[in-house]
């Protein structure tokens, strides 16, 4: 799964590199945003030929829900089955966006502990996942755009530390990634895949990620691993 990412570019940045705009203000960099936080989002116009930034709440709320309760449950789909899911069926078809970061990170189990990992692409270029959304009304009719991030199975790089990735789109995609007039689930699912580990890389990071309250650069400055002593005692 991808439950925290990067995106420590400002928005003028994110804009030229992606080719969009926005009338969305200036943010802070992120260097540990977490599930239910609003997170940048582009998508295209589908009246016209431009891309769209905007924020959505990073969690996804079905147009269909009766409550917002399971969304935090949803910052992931997985590639494989969300053709087939409910909640992403129909974004998978009509809802695709464009998710900006320029890291991600992963925890590796060992025993009790967790090590935290923060994986970059071209040592920390920008990047897109592949994002859903969608848009619900609450009860007080006020209507709330949010999204997911598909997962896929993990490369060379990710499979030493977890079981899946976020799907990292190739920028020679985005445009029928984004295309609202692209409806051919074959080829959408193509674009599904892990990404080529060769232009990737991770290092692990201190605990201090672990913490949602926790946002500055030390989230993803390299660490030193200290192994574990081990005390034998003689009876």
């Amino acid at each position: 799964m991808c439950g925290r990412y990067r995106l420590s570019r400002r928005k003028q940045l994110v804009e030229e590199y992606f080719e969009t705009a926005s009338h969305e203000p200036e943010w802070n960099p992120r260097y540990n945003i977490a599930p239910t936080q609003p997170v940048p989002v582009i998508r295209q116009n589908p009246k016209e030929p431009h891309r769209e930034l905007s924020l959505m709440r990073w969690g996804l709320i079905p147009s269909w829900a009766k409550d917002m309760s399971g969304a935090a449950m949803m910052i992931n789909a997985r590639s494989e089955t969300a053709a087939t899911k409910p909640a992403f069926r129909d974004p998978l078809a009509n809802r695709r966006c464009l998710i900006p970061a320029d890291g991600f990170y992963e925890w590796q189990r060992t025993g009790k502990a967790k090590q935290p990992y923060c994986f970059e692409v071209n040592d920390g270029a920008l990047f897109a996942f592949a994002g859903l959304w969608d848009c619900w009304k609450d009860p007080s009719g006020q209507w709330i755009k949010s999204c997911s991030i598909l997962t896929t199975t993990p490369n060379a790089v990710t499979s030493s530390v977890h079981d899946r990735m976020p799907v990292i789109l190739d920028p020679d995609c985005y445009d029928l990634w984004l295309d609202p007039g692209m409806h051919h689930m074959r080829a959408v699912s193509e674009m599904l895949k892990p990404y080529d580990a060769r232009m990737m890389r991770c290092y692990p990071v201190s605990n201090r990620v672990n913490s949602v309250a926790n946002d500055d650069a030390e989230c993803s400055t390299p660490t030193q691993i200290t192994p574990v002593q081990t005390q034998t005692t003689l009876f």
